[in-house]
């Protein structure tokens, strides 16, 4: 494990070099703490209809400093876990925080991000019995209600680019497994793609990803990252396994810290900057 934690964080350090981009493999004290004198971003809550559910869904979304109707901007949409919902990220992960702050450094392309509820169903509250099959069956089924449902009434509201390209999906624990299984699943549809704590939901490797070559074609991004004391870190571990014996490039990294915000937080930061930028990813494997 030591040499894992070891090669991952050097592999980290070396992509980021030879971007020539300025980002630390780990976020700076205060990096989640409102800053006074900067520009903000919004956050709305927004309903759409669901014919996956047969119901209107909410959803939260956050959009940028300075953000305009009269340009187009691309969208990450950001996953919450098993006992969360669309408020998970923003009570317990400050992104609207996270992401000022970095906006006010320069460090992030203009996006709109999208925090929705992974749990497809019509009593979509994250009370009772979470791990009741019923509930873990919604997050499957919201692969159908985010592709047919919740994409085209973001990118119908609000001025989206349209484009595979522009378009990306990650999440944490539950919601990193969704990621993974969704995005890997859709390349057609999503070419940034990060799985933070990723949790057993998680498809097996060559189920997630029965056709690398053509991963390896259509993918701008694709992060893996885990807490070194993470329970679930073998599922993390298995994905990269997978990815690197047949060659998919992709970013593998593994932090201090278990299974909590305190990671999560840290994977946005991170990850955050990466999105929609111009990248190289056959430094990905060294």
């Amino acid at each position: 494990m030591v040499k894992v934690i070891f090669t991952a964080l050097n592999l980290f350090l070396f992509t980021f070099i030879s971007w020539g981009q300025q980002i630390k493999n780990a976020a700076p004290p205060g990096f989640d703490q409102p800053q006074t004198g900067i520009s903000q971003g919004k956050i709305d809550s927004v309903s759409y209809d669901s014919k996956t559910v047969g119901t209107k869904r909410k959803a939260l979304v956050y959009t940028p400093p300075g953000y305009s109707k009269k340009k187009k901007y691309p969208v990450l949409y950001l996953l919450h876990g098993i006992g969360g919902d669309e408020y998970e990220w923003f009570k317990n992960g400050r992104p609207q925080v996270i992401l000022d702050n970095l906006y006010a450094q320069g460090k992030l392309a203009p996006m709109i991000v999208v925090l929705p509820n992974g749990r497809a169903m019509k009593d979509d509250r994250a009370i009772g019995n979470v791990f009741d099959s019923t509930k873990v069956q919604a997050f499957a089924r919201f692969e159908k209600d985010l592709l047919q449902d919740l994409i085209p009434h973001i990118e119908k509201t609000y001025p989206a680019y349209t484009d595979r390209k522009y378009r990306a999906v990650a999440g944490l624990s539950m919601g990193g497994g969704q990621s993974l299984n969704i995005g890997l699943g859709n390349l057609d549809q999503f070419a940034w793609v990060g799985g933070f704590s990723s949790a057993p939901n998680t498809k097996a490797p060559a189920e997630l990803l029965p056709e690398p070559e053509n991963a390896k074609k259509k993918l701008q991004l694709l992060w893996i990252s885990c807490g070194q004391d993470d329970r679930l870190m073998s599922f993390s571990k298995r994905t990269h396994d997978y990815l690197e014996q047949h060659g998919v490039p992709h970013i593998f990294y593994v932090e201090p810290g278990g299974h909590d915000f305190t990671v999560w937080k840290n994977d946005l930061y991170l990850f955050s900057q990466l999105l929609f930028k111009p990248v190289n990813i056959s430094k990905f494997s060294r």
